[in-house]
């Protein structure tokens, strides 16, 4: 789903198998792994997406690059 953020493009969540993907205003696009669902929940309605993926997600959960 698009996102309304100067850093993030679009957040979409896979609840069956916990995995978060975020696509960057940049165009990378990361999938990150066993994320909670209430982390997507709070990152959908954080007021800056930015923050709180800095915050909350990154360096928090195993990730991969997805190729383009």
């Amino acid at each position: 789903m698009d996102v309304d953020s100067e850093a993030i493009a679009a957040i979409d969540y896979d609840e069956d198998h916990t995995k978060l993907l975020v696509r960057f205003a940049s165009g990378e696009r990361y999938v990150y792994v066993g994320v909670p669902g209430e982390v997507c929940r709070a990152f959908l309605e954080a007021d800056s997406k930015g923050r709180f993926f800095h915050a909350e997600i990154r360096d928090q959960y195993p990730y991969n690059r997805l190729d383009a």
